[in-house]
């Protein structure tokens, strides 16, 4: 038997929020969510999944559809429960996009891009106080960060702080933050003449909390390159292995 993420008290945990979907609990519900678990965690094909976690296609179809249906981001959304918003991290990284992954003959955007490495997705994430992460957006990995920024602030709850890098430094954007109720901790670029008074840089140091959310995400090889045709598929995936995080909490 292939090995399987999910204990006992996990797996009761994810199923009662999953019901709460209206997905069906069949009698192979766990086997497929493993077999699902297992493609995130090793990278393969799903025509590779081991015949323990069922049809290949089967379990395909299942995460196909739930992706959807933005079921796997509303599970995950629904595990985040309480978060430390004292402060909130924001960031993104680059994630090469294997060469399967391109050509997918669907008119919505794919979410790859073409930057220095070729081939690219840019993940941007949100991470309370706890190192938890609470919200994610996907686009093509040569979008900057100051670019998909004010949409994806625009989705975050009201913070004590909002801690970033420089490459988040602007004006409009410190504005929005501080509209939003929420003071802005970002470092100005070496070439502004602009002072930065409210920059606090002991609460800075703290921004590895998201680095290490990434590092996280990128135990799982299908995340940490991207296989995925479709950009739906692409953020199920990150949504489920954001939940896992959440599980044990």
């Amino acid at each position: 038997m292939p090995r399987q993420l999910l204990t006992d008290t996990h797996w009761e945990k994810l199923k009662t929020i999953m019901l709460s979907f209206s997905i069906y609990d069949k009698p192979g519900l766990r086997q497929t969510v493993e077999g699902i678990f297992y493609r995130l965690r090793v990278g393969c094909p799903w025509r590779d999944l081991p015949v323990a976690f069922g049809k290949w296609n089967a379990v395909y179809k299942r995460f196909n559809a739930w992706s959807l249906q933005e079921k796997l981001r509303g599970i995950f959304q629904a595990l985040v429960i309480e978060p430390d918003l004292e402060w909130l991290f924001i960031d993104g990284s680059i994630i090469k996009a294997h060469q399967h992954s391109s050509g997918g003959a669907h008119e919505n955007p794919t979410a790859i891009g073409k930057s220095v490495a070729g081939n690219t997705t840019k993940i941007h994430m949100a991470v309370d106080a706890g190192g938890l992460p609470i919200q994610f957006s996907i686009t093509g990995g040569e979008v900057h960060d100051c670019k998909e920024a004010p949409e994806f602030v625009a989705k975050l709850p009201q913070a004590g702080y909002m801690i970033a890098d420089k490459g988040y430094d602007s004006e409009p954007l410190r504005i929005q933050i501080r509209d939003q109720g929420t003071v802005p901790i970002i470092p100005r670029k070496q070439n502004s003449i602009i002072g930065n008074e409210e920059m606090d840089w002991c609460l800075y140091k703290y921004r590895h909390l998201v680095e290490n959310v990434f590092a996280r995400l990128k135990h799982f090889r299908a995340i940490a390159t991207r296989y995925d045709k479709l950009k739906r598929n692409f953020e199920g995936a990150i949504a489920l292995a954001c939940a896992f995080i959440w599980l044990p909490m």
